[in-house]
């Protein structure tokens, strides 16, 4: 049967809980991969990928029997099994489960199914789809392409002159288990970037993607699960290195030498919940998995501290957490405190023997309460130990390159040169980036001489402080 909108608005779906539907919506993607097997179905065209609906009564969550490809130009006539949510975590009412297209959706279908702005949307979209060369013209369009810049050349020597470095990347698709990977040696070479910090992500099994584009921990890992699952990440992730034959890089004389060797990794989690308080299996990631960069926290409070994006319940960085920060001063880890808490970071500070890192943030006056963005004094913090901040591009931060660059400029201003990174968060945002392809890379160099930087300190900015923090952590 088809199922309209009007009964999800009005709860009358209820009754459909358990049974084959189908139903027409616009697909609103949680991320930039080319298909789909987990998305949100909206009763209203959505403007961007950043756009995620919020209303439970215009959106269901959406489980593809098999990964679907982006629609943003044309509405979605699914069926699937539907089922009724009561006090879902992440607050969504309803699911289609097991979905897969039915047939091509007829116009007087979308006229009874979709609300009157969704029908209007869906005109203007399919005029545009047929005057184009068939690509999506909504959400898959992003950020549009720069002008070229008089610094060009001086940029392409610059990134021709040392190494360059991404702090933060989950490129290649390798935290999306199901997906293929995309190309990332491809991009690295004709961008010129030598090195990224792989992350995978620890936290993925027990974390969802809420209605206010937050992600949130919704419930808590059973025993054994979080380190399980790191397991098949890391394994994920040495698959994605042997298939594009990137180097590993596991010593600075390795990092070194990533210019000429070709694009390389060093290998990162992204929180560090599969320790479980078992402090020895840091060891075992470093032994087996070559990992060499350990973010402490993610999306959910773990038994080494707190996050921004979450009430504080143990008033920062615990003991277990300072005794992790020992461990990988030790053996040669760099210590990344991104997502912490403004109390965290001050007692690993005090804690560490090591330069800190934080990898992806961008800088704000007054940051919001439970906000990844971090004030002045925060930032300071971090510089104190000899450490590096990476500046994250989220569109709605920085809409371009130059405005990239003046972020970037804005900590440099707060902190000094030697403390100011590139944290890219390469395929990981849940919205569109400023820095989606290392492709990108000279016209960021570009924008960073533009804005003042001589070659010298853009180099520092696009990788050598990375480079110091990384030997200095060795040593």
């Amino acid at each position: 049967m088809l199922l309209p909108w009007s009964e999800i608005a009005n709860g009358e779906a209820d009754r459909h809980h358990g049974a084959e539907v189908e139903m027409v919506g616009w697909m609103a993607p949680a991320d930039d991969a080319d298909r789909q097997a987990y998305f949100l179905l909206a009763a209203d065209a959505i403007c961007c990928l950043g756009c995620l609906p919020g209303d439970p009564a215009r959106a269901i969550e959406v489980f593809a029997r098999t990964p679907l490809p982006l629609a943003g130009d044309r509405p979605l006539h699914l069926k699937g099994r539907f089922s009724r949510l009561i006090d879902d975590p992440a607050g969504w009412r309803y699911q289609l489960r097991d979905a897969r297209p039915a047939e091509a959706v007829p116009p007087a279908l979308i006229e009874r199914l979709l609300s009157r702005r969704g029908v209007l949307a869906a005109g203007a979209a399919l005029a545009l789809a047929a005057c184009s060369d068939g690509k999506p013209t909504t959400a898959a369009a992003g950020p549009k392409e720069e002008a070229p810049s008089e610094y060009d050349g001086a940029a392409r020597q610059v990134l021709a002159a040392g190494v360059t470095i991404d702090l933060h990347s989950h490129a290649g698709r390798v935290i999306r288990h199901n997906y293929p990977f995309s190309d990332v040696v491809g991009q690295m070479q004709d961008g010129s970037m030598s090195v990224i910090c792989l992350a995978v992500v620890a936290d993925s099994p027990v974390t969802r993607i809420m209605p206010d584009r937050r992600i949130k921990a919704i419930r808590n890992p059973a025993p054994g699960e979080l380190y399980a699952w790191s397991g098949e990440s890391f394994h994920r992730a040495r698959e994605l290195i042997e298939a594009q034959q990137l180097g590993l890089v596991t010593d600075p004389s390795a990092l070194q030498a990533a210019p000429q060797r070709g694009p390389a990794v060093i290998m990162a989690s992204e929180g560090a919940d599969w320790l479980d308080t078992a402090i020895d299996r840091l060891d075992e990631a470093y032994e087996k998995y070559h990992l060499r960069h350990l973010q402490l926290t993610h999306y959910r409070p773990n038994d080494l501290g707190d996050i921004q994006t979450e009430p504080p319940v143990h008033g920062g960085l615990t003991d277990f957490g300072a005794a992790v920060i020992r461990a990988c001063n030790r053996r040669g880890v760099v210590v990344d405190i991104a997502h912490g808490t403004y109390d965290l970071v001050k007692r690993a500070a005090a804690v560490t023997s090591k330069p800190l890192v934080l990898s992806h943030t961008s800088l704000s006056a007054r940051p919001a309460p439970l906000s990844r963005l971090i004030s002045a004094d925060h930032a300071r913090v971090v510089a104190g130990t000899g450490g590096v901040i990476g500046i994250w591009p989220p569109h709605s931060i920085f809409r371009d390159k130059a405005a990239l660059a003046r972020g970037m400029a804005r900590m440099v201003d707060v902190v000094g040169v030697e403390h100011v990174g590139l944290g890219s968060d390469m395929m990981g945002l849940t919205g569109p980036s400023t820095f989606d392809s290392y492709r990108d890379l000279p016209a960021l160099a570009a924008a960073l001489l533009a804005t003042g930087f001589s070659p010298a300190e853009t180099g520092k900015l696009l990788g050598g402080n990375y480079a110091r923090v990384f030997a200095a952590t060795a040593a």
